[in-house]
């Protein structure tokens, strides 16, 4: 589908506020050319000196051009690399619609009252900048920048709430001498912070940080912990590195440039997930739930570049394709989908079979990769360097397989399922307890019997264990994690961490203490979950010069499906139940009644035990790379139990194999 009168852009950003003196121009340029990869198409620089002399620079990459707009650059910031900076904004384009130097960033408006660099994509930027022009604005391009910085002048913060897309957004706002910095709702675009005694840095990537003077990487121990023992990150506002902080999704920044100290950087939310009681009929839902995926897909499908899909064979993926199908002949396009997948060797993890049958009903033109363990090591560091920080599955691998293959076949736009699952409690073993749970505080005991069942016979799910789980869910969280065994759960023995990590804080996992759906739901989507998945999305297509689009967190989707009663979700032994239903005729049958799950799955214990030797070796590398972090005789003690069969498999090798190589990629200082 082409709109040919729009700029939309995906793309990195980079920005720098002084405390004191600055800091030269080249470290604000190398800070930029860390993310080249975000964005080759085009960069530029607004940098205000310590003079105050405004500077509006370009480099090898920028489009020059002779048009007198003064946000367009005339000359290079290699000409003032030595130049002291107070304040400084980078860009990185990569262009999707119209290569047009009017979307060249960081962009300005209001004879430079106010300065932008933005990385993402505000959909409904068409009808916000109708509302403004019948305010009297007039607009100079046809992107969704301008309307963004434009907005930012009417509405102030409240702009905000009217942008339906994925950004992470700085402002510079003379007329009140401060800085606006944002992130989406849900954080699908990152933006990070982190301060020294010069200043304070703003980037889309932690890896920008590295390029400057004073940097040193240094771990920060208890997200390590976190990480380690229970495979999570971005769950807080921390990252694995110390002092470095991200912005979440939903929260936003004000600095006051003349009272800028450290202590001054309060982060607060500008959106959070409220639930609106749902009282529509189930059909209903299906049908409000159908319109409005249609829509999320169709509004992500504005692109002058190639668009594919990524296809797991999964309900998900295999959702959005089936309705791109849809949405194409309902409006006569000719063009033919393409979609990529990952598959395997091993029966077992090969989704084919599904992915197939999707392929047949819309007539795609698929790719496939079969990513394997062998490569998966050759690339592990350079993997590692492009996610920034340790990831906990080889499945982050199968990911990047697929979009490898995807910008190999020249595509630069892609649509991806993350988000559904979060919602619609795709998760069959948290959800299913967490539902049960649910059933049994409400007293209602004769659908806590009938769903128990119905799970055991479509999903083997065990009965007895479930039972447990529900009645230690009515006890305090304490006596629950000191019966953990009861519940069949993986008991940690942390031996394997030397004494330096062990965290007074230590996390408890929440499938044990939710007591209904919609917490666990609301976790996962603001908190755990989703923000751990959108950063390996991120990292995973950008670093292959490609966005990712996800129309499941369309923010008007997620508070549908997150008002809707727990039943529209989940009843009868069925998740996903209002997608299934609300699709129906779009789905192919075998699909939308598919009971099993996989996604982007690596056979990992496979690997594992058919070339231990291999993953010993890795092991003990990163037991060396870990600097006295991960016991050496603890660790290959658990691993060859793990290979005899004697302990159940577990991630926790992965995320010991690729900690250390995290260590050592970004040589991380304890």
């Amino acid at each position: 589908m082409k709109f040919k009168d729009v700029v939309f852009d995906m793309c990195g950003i980079t920005g720098f506020v002084a405390f004191n003196a600055g800091i030269e121009a080249k470290y604000v340029k190398a800070m930029n050319d860390q993310i080249k990869h975000r964005g080759p198409d085009d960069e530029g620089y607004y940098i205000l000196d310590a003079d105050d002399v405004e500077l509006v620079l370009g480099g090898v990459d920028t489009k020059y051009t002779l048009d007198g707009l003064a946000y367009l650059p005339k000359e290079t910031i290699n000409n003032y690399a030595n130049s002291k900076v107070k304040l400084a904004f980078g860009h990185r384009r990569l262009s999707i619609l119209d290569l047009s130097t009017l979307g060249h960033q960081p962009m300005s408006m209001d004879n430079g009252n106010y300065w932008i660099t933005y990385n993402g994509e505000v959909y409904n930027y068409i009808e916000i900048k109708q509302e403004l022009e019948d305010l009297g604005y007039r607009f100079i391009s046809n992107t969704d920048t301008e309307v963004i910085l434009t907005a930012y002048k009417e509405w102030g913060k409240e702009c905000l709430s009217k942008f339906n897309g994925m950004f992470a957004l700085i402002i510079y706002d003379k007329t009140k001498n401060q800085l606006f910095v944002a992130r989406d709702r849900f954080g699908v675009k990152p933006l990070y912070y982190f301060y020294d005694r010069v200043g304070i840095y703003f980037a889309s990537e932690i890896k920008q940080f590295t390029v400057l003077p004073d940097w040193q990487a240094k771990l920060n121990h208890k997200s390590a912990y976190d990480f380690l023992v229970h495979g999570v990150t971005d769950h807080t506002n921390e990252t694995l590195f110390k002092e470095v902080l991200q912005l979440r999704g939903g929260e936003f920044l004000t600095i006051n440039l003349a009272e800028l100290k450290p202590d001054n950087i309060n982060p607060a939310r500008w959106y959070d997930l409220v639930p609106v009681d749902y009282l529509k009929s189930y059909g209903q839902a299906c049908t409000d739930f159908k319109n409005l995926f249609l829509n999320a897909v169709e509004i992500r499908l504005r692109a002058e570049v190639k668009v594919g899909s990524c296809l797991s064979g999964g309900l998900d993926s295999s959702a959005i394709v089936c309705v791109i199908n849809e949405i194409l002949t309902s409006e006569q396009e000719q063009c033919q989908q393409t979609v990529f997948s990952a598959c395997s060797q091993h029966k077992q993890f090969n989704e084919r079979e599904y992915i197939d049958i999707v392929v047949e009903k819309t007539d795609s033109t698929p790719y496939y990769c079969y990513p394997e363990w062998d490569n998966l090591f050759n690339i592990n560091e350079t993997l590692t360097w492009y996610q920034d920080e340790p990831f906990g599955s080889t499945s982050v691998y199968a990911q990047w397989s697929v979009f490898e293959l995807a910008k190999n076949k020249g595509v630069s736009v892609m649509l991806d399922g993350q988000g559904a699952d979060e919602q619609l409690a795709g998760y069959q073993s948290l959800y299913f307890q967490t539902y049960l749970n649910g059933l049994l505080h409400s007293g209602k005991l004769i659908k806590f019997g009938t769903e128990l069942k119905l799970f055991n016979k479509l999903h083997k799910y065990n009965m007895m264990s479930a039972i447990v789980r529900s009645l230690l869910s009515f006890f305090p969280i304490n006596f629950i994690v000191k019966l953990g065994k009861c519940l069949g759960r993986k008991t940690y023995n942390t031996n394997w961490i030397s004494d330096k990590l062990l965290s007074k804080n230590k996390l408890v996992k929440i499938d044990l203490i939710n007591k209904n759906v919609k917490s666990v739901s609301y976790t996962q989507l603001m908190q755990s979950n989703l923000p751990m998945l959108l950063h390996f999305e991120d990292r995973n297509s950008m670093a292959h010069s490609i966005e990712s689009r996800v129309p499941f967190i369309d923010y008007r989707l997620v508070e549908l499906i997150y008002s809707m009663p727990t039943q529209y979700k989940i009843n009868n032994g069925v998740t996903k139940r209002v997608l299934r239903d609300g699709l129906s005729g779009i789905l192919p049958d075998k699909i939308k009644n598919r009971m099993s799950k996989l996604g982007f799955a690596t056979p990992e214990e496979i690997w594992l035990r058919s070339q231990p030797e291999i993953f010993r070796n890795k092991l003990l590398q990163s037991i060396e790379y870990s600097k006295g972090i991960l016991n050496k005789e603890q660790v290959l003690i658990l691993f060859d139990e793990i290979v005899s069969g004697k302990t159940k498999f577990d991630f926790w090798i992965w995320r010991v194999i690729n900690f250390g190589t995290w260590m050592k990629v970004y040589n991380i200082q304890l």
